[in-house]
């Protein structure tokens, strides 16, 4: 089974990852890494962080001539903008954000001791954590995808943009909703027999997860309230060729918890981001009065973005399935169990 831990402030020394698990023989190259990491940091709508910030890994564990020998993979990707002892108090939470119930869990009289942690800044760790995950999965021939659906109420990209642009002039923020899909997921991964093996609840889990999503579904979701079951379940064919298939997929590849070798297809709604440069009201946590949310460098939308982070999620959730059904302490010799596998249930 894997393990992650992750560790650091939004204004810290950096952000620290840490993936155990990972077995022996898998060639890890630090640029597909970072070729993620560019990928979150993208999107139009992002802020002046991104400006700063070029997010690059540190392997510093793990690895021996860029392979895997089974221990644990340390990540760091350093913060360029670490002046966290310098900021200023922030005492006036914002609506929408971690600031308030934070503060009261953990008795602080800052909000800053909230926000660094956050902040999603950490998605960093996430999204590098994922990379790792993907060159996994990659030798299971599974590829994971975003895309947005949804912005501000648009669809069409050029009134996305346009969308965007009203809110940057009117200092408010967007949300939206995107799309993960995974293809090549073999039928079998997860499992019925407890709510926690579940591969549904698990990928629930994980994108429910990410800073800032509200909701999500999978395949039909909440299409599956408005009509007959007759209409909307995925009817069973069977081939030579194809083996077990389906016409339809609108159980979005999972089935009792399990896998069922279609697409995995994913949704989930992103709020608009919390800090907004002409701030709602709120209260001053020291003198109890009426004063404005505090003010933050931030972005507009990040909708783009928080689907690179729900494939990395979801990378992982997937690489755990696969090891917890194939496991093994060698590359090769999962790769040969996955194999046999595939031929039995053909």
């Amino acid at each position: 089974m894997l393990r992650q831990l992750t560790a650091g402030e939004s204004h810290g020394r950096g952000l620290i990852a840490i993936l155990e698990g990972l077995p022996a023989g898998l060639k890890i190259d630090p640029v597909r890494i970072n070729q993620e990491l560019k990928r979150r940091q993208s999107g139009f709508g992002r802020g002046k962080r991104m400006e700063i910030e070029n997010d690059r890994v540190q392997i510093i564990s793990g690895l021996k001539k860029g392979v895997t020998i089974a221990s644990p993979i340390a990540l760091l990707i350093q913060n360029k903008d670490r002046g966290i002892e310098k900021l200023n108090k922030v005492l006036s939470p914002r609506p929408g954000h971690a600031d308030l119930a934070g503060l009261l869990k953990y008795g602080f009289s800052d909000c800053r001791e909230v926000l660094e942690r956050a902040s999603a800044r950490s998605t960093a760790s996430t999204v590098s954590i994922g990379a790792v995950c993907k060159i996994f999965l990659e030798n299971f021939k599974v590829k994971i995808s975003s895309q947005v659906l949804l912005i501000g109420g648009e669809s069409d990209s050029a009134l996305i943009k346009d969308r965007i642009n009203e809110a940057f002039i009117k200092k408010d923020t967007l949300g939206g909703i995107f799309e993960v899909v995974i293809k090549g997921a073999a039928a079998g991964l997860g499992s019925y027999v407890q709510p926690d093996r579940r591969l549904d609840s698990r990928l629930a889990a994980g994108i429910m997860s990410i800073p800032g999503v509200k909701g999500m579904d999978i395949g039909l979701g909440f299409g599956f309230a408005e009509e007959f079951g007759s209409l909307l379940h995925d009817e069973i064919f069977y081939s030579k060729t194809k083996g077990f298939h389906r016409f339809t997929n609108n159980a979005g590849g999972i089935e009792g918890g399990i896998s069922n070798g279609e697409d995995i297809v994913i949704r989930a709604c992103m709020k608009p981001i919390a800090t907004l440069m002409d701030p709602l009201n709120s209260v001053n946590i020291i003198t109890k009065k009426t004063a404005s949310a505090s003010v933050q460098r931030s972005d507009v939308c990040v909708v783009e973005a928080a689907g690179v982070v729900a494939e990395s999620v979801c990378a992982y959730v997937l690489a755990d399935a696969i090891l917890e059904k194939f496991g093994g302490d060698c590359l090769g010799d999962i790769k040969a169990s996955y194999s046999s596998y595939l031929k039995r249930i053909k």
